[in-house]
């Protein structure tokens, strides 16, 4: 494969080690010229699409250069945890490739054929199977022939295997990957690999033990969980950093345990300055998330906030113009919103929860603190008002279980290490090491 490059001398290197899959010695070559010089380069080929992959060529050229930032992971221990991550669900059509040669598989673990390193397909769903390319299977998986190997799945580059299942609306896209290299991104994505270590340290453990907690009781015979902020975010290589890995090797194998299990380590961007029992936020009563009150998430940008929340917006919850909006139940401990009345005209009204509340509105938190009315008199020489919206202020983003990110990022400016800030948001609980069965 020939990449064409306006600099003779980078495009012989790179091509070279292209050829060779030597993602690594891409990387090295790469950072010895300016960043400007590399995103000037006008690369043609270096990912060989076929013929039904259309993508413009400048998202190649970003893709190539994001291996550049690639470090490559520890070897991978013999007793390690596969999770199984959702990266799509259900579509028609989705973009997987290798960076080294890898191995097509069908479902039964047997190889199809291969395909070259830097090399991309369009798999599709057909016939109640997946086609990629020249092969059809009932599931089809690409494994990489070298570890430090990723794989393309859709817009960006991932460590482990990808498999694409048809399900009954399309496919599935699924990762296998490595726990403490899944990790290294999780923390990127949810945090930022500039962070205090001790913050992403403690971020680390709760990311493992959510994780295996979702592992463990997952309801899906295909992936132990997804990707998105429903499960915890993981955005593939491109949100690594040598800030996330070093966390991740600080504290390799360590989950927190209550009542000799794993915990559902929940966590949270800003608590606002207070966390609440899981059982008024869910409905199980769970020993090791019993609430705090701290100032750790004084100064967040998170911590305090303001929305305007206009008529039309209102108009959603089906009473007419709104008259006022009352919370009628809270939560013991921070006071979060679990209910609220809204009042219409003509005396229309609706109690909706506070999570429906929030999602309706678009707020960052149910830990309200004020709502007001914005009125305006409704004609001249008339004493009534009629209300153009509200306007609501609270504190935190997030649903107030477990840790907050942010509050663990200045208990860590403060010298506090990540065995204290985890014990803090999660009581009666203890550091282990995972046992893999």
């Amino acid at each position: 494969m020939v990449a064409l490059l306006e600099n003779s001398h980078i495009l012989s290197d790179v091509s070279n080690s292209v050829a060779r899959g030597n993602l690594i010695q891409v990387a090295t070559i790469l950072s010895n010229y300016p960043v400007r010089t590399v995103q000037k380069m006008k690369f043609r080929s270096l990912l060989r699409f076929s013929s039904t992959l259309i993508t413009p060529h400048k998202i190649w050229l970003a893709a190539l250069i994001s291996l550049a930032a690639i470090v490559p992971p520890p070897a991978r221990a013999a007793n390690s945890v596969i999770l199984r991550v959702a990266i799509q669900q259900n579509v028609a059509q989705v973009n997987v490739g290798s960076s080294v040669d890898a191995r097509v598989l069908d479902a039964s673990n047997q190889t199809l054929g291969k395909i070259q390193g830097m090399n991309g397909f369009a798999a599709q769903a057909k016939n109640g199977g997946v086609a990629l390319d020249r092969w059809q299977g009932n599931a089809i998986r690409i494994q990489p022939d070298d570890p430090n190997g990723v794989v393309w799945i859709g817009d960006r580059w991932y460590r482990g295997s990808v498999a694409i299942v048809p399900t009954g609306k399309g496919l599935t896209v699924i990762n296998y990957v490595d726990l403490e290299h899944y990790l290294f991104s999780v923390l990127g994505s949810e945090m930022s690999g500039s962070w205090p270590q001790e913050a992403l340290k403690a971020q680390a453990v709760a990311a493992r033990s959510y994780a295996l907690y979702e592992r463990e009781g997952s309801r899906s015979q295909l992936f132990d969980l997804g990707n998105t902020a429903g499960w915890q975010v993981y955005g593939g290589v491109q949100t690594e950093s040598g800030g996330t890995q070093a966390a991740v090797g600080a504290t390799a194998g360590q989950v927190l345990i209550s009542n000799s299990r794993i915990i559902n380590a929940v966590f949270h961007s800003s608590a606002g300055g207070c966390t609440d029992k899981s059982e008024e936020i869910w409905v199980q009563a769970l020993p090791y998330l019993r609430g705090t009150k701290d100032q750790f998430d004084e100064g967040s940008p998170v911590n305090v906030w303001s929305k305007p929340v206009s008529a039309s917006q209102l108009g959603s919850f089906g009473v007419g113009n709104v008259q006022s909006i009352t919370p009628t139940k809270k939560t013991s401990n921070c006071g979060r919103i679990k209910e609220v009345e809204i009042v219409g005209d003509r005396g229309r009204r609706v109690r909706v929860s506070g999570d429906t509340f929030r999602d309706r509105l678009g707020l960052k938190s149910t830990y309200l603190t004020q709502i007001s009315p914005q009125v305006v008199a409704s004609s001249k020489g008339n004493t009534k008002s009629t209300s153009t919206g509200f306007v609501i202020n609270g504190r935190g983003f997030g649903h107030g279980l477990g840790m907050s990110q942010w509050g663990a990022y200045n208990m860590a400016r403060q010298n506090l290490n990540y065995r204290q800030i985890l014990g803090h948001y999660y009581q009666n609980t203890a550091l282990s090491t995972i046992d893999v069965k």
